[in-house]
């Protein structure tokens, strides 16, 4: 349930950031009527997700050393063959499975056969977690040597509310980038990144 409702608001920022992208303006109405009219291909792909994900989880927990490698790549790969799921779920009138293979093709046609994936944002979202960790340690710890006991609860509350909110803003630049790379390869262009760095988001293995 919490999957689905999660990737409904992907849906509609998706929805919302296409429509910027042709350069219209959108509105939090028009994103939502979007992923509205898509919720059957959406319920569809969260419960696929899902599916995928148990098999993986019971293949790694089942099959020791040599099953957690086969879950790892093969997680590796559904991860990448369905990176641009959410905006073809969005802007094409096809069901769960068929957006999962457009995804995947579209990859293949555009960034090459094999595809390494330049995974900045996760990166740039970790090193943003962990300064943000060493930030609320710091504030909690200072906290607690100043102040009140019950003055701990304040300073947890502020870290809580900084990882949600590097979580919701990292979540809202994925689902743009991933706009922004469907559009681009559809159309081979794009209107908010660099052409360079949109081109060169995922390259060929040499």
């Amino acid at each position: 349930m919490q999957s689905t409702v999660i990737l409904f608001f992907n849906a509609a920022l998706v929805g919302a950031a296409l429509i910027c992208l042709d350069g219209g303006d959108p509105t939090v109405s028009d994103g939502l009527a979007i992923a509205g009219k898509r919720m059957g291909a959406i319920l569809g792909y969260a419960a696929l997700a899902a599916t995928v994900g148990m098999v993986l989880r019971f293949i790694s927990e089942r099959s020791g050393f040599i099953g957690r490698l086969i879950s790892g790549f093969v997680g590796m790969t559904w991860s990448l063959a369905t990176y641009l799921t959410v905006p073809v779920l969005v802007a094409e009138d096809i069901g769960p499975i068929d957006a999962v293979k457009e995804s995947a093709a579209l990859l293949r046609q555009t960034w090459g056969e094999q595809v390494i994936g330049n995974f900045g944002l996760g990166w740039t979202f970790m090193m943003a977690a962990i300064s943000w960790g060493l930030v609320s340690t710091v504030l909690i710890a200072g906290t607690v040597s100043i102040l009140p006991a019950g003055a701990v609860f304040p300073a947890l509350g502020v870290a809580v509310l900084g990882f949600v909110f590097l979580l919701l803003f990292f979540s809202a630049l994925k689902g743009v980038y991933t706009a922004a790379l469907y559009r681009y390869a559809v159309t081979g262009e794009d209107s908010l990144f660099d052409p360079e760095i949109v081109g060169s988001a995922f390259r060929s293995k040499r």
